[in-house]
């Protein structure tokens, strides 16, 4: 039974954490309006950015950040050895919020909250892959999804083999739930940083 308690509750302190809109949350409270209804109806940093206010964009993209990074920080506190869980947990939280009816985001931000949190030389070659493709391309898909796939390579090479089940799982599940986006871009149409597409 313990054992089970504690499997459940890192699950159940990353997924809250991981939930919280903040992207919708900081629209709505800054009057720009419900973020579902603006361009791609994405609840992330770069759709914010489409409402033109920069600066909410950046509070969305830390905050997104901020609270995957918590999640582990706290579960490892609390259930030393649960971090795993409470980093799958808080991206599938983001992803796939209760309270929006399991609508959310696509864990770009929140899967680099997590990668610093589980190892911060991971979640620092995350972080330099993503700004990286970014500012190479000015797609921040591309920049996205390039930093899921090599978080988990970067996490066998640099020694931190107990995470690479869990980031290579989430990898997948970025790349999934970018698959719109990897039509666009095979077709050549996917929109750069600044649109409003």
């Amino acid at each position: 039974m313990e054992c089970g308690v504690e499997t459940l509750l890192p699950l159940v302190v990353g997924y809250v954490l991981g939930s919280v809109p903040f992207g919708l949350i900081l629209t709505r409270l800054t009057g720009a309006g419900d973020l579902r209804a603006i361009g791609s109806g994405n609840i992330g940093a770069t759709n914010v950015l489409r409402t033109g206010k920069k600066g909410l964009a950046a509070a969305t993209l830390l905050l997104d950040l901020g609270k995957g990074l918590a999640a582990v920080l706290i579960v490892r506190h609390v259930w030393p050895g649960a971090e795993a869980l409470a980093a799958l947990a808080a991206v599938l939280g983001h992803c796939f919020p209760v309270w929006l009816r399991f609508k959310g985001g696509k864990g770009v931000a929140t899967l680099m909250g997590v990668s610093l949190a589980l190892a911060w030389p991971i979640g620092l070659v995350y972080a330099v892959t993503w700004l990286g493709v970014l500012f190479l391309s000015r797609i921040s898909s591309l920049g996205g999804m390039s930093a899921a796939v090599v978080a988990p390579v970067a996490a066998a090479v640099l020694g931190y083999a107990p995470y690479v089940p869990v980031l290579a799982l989430l990898a997948l599940l970025v790349l999934y739930l970018h698959r719109e986006n990897i039509a666009r871009l095979r077709a050549g149409t996917e929109p750069k940083v600044g649109s409003r597409k």
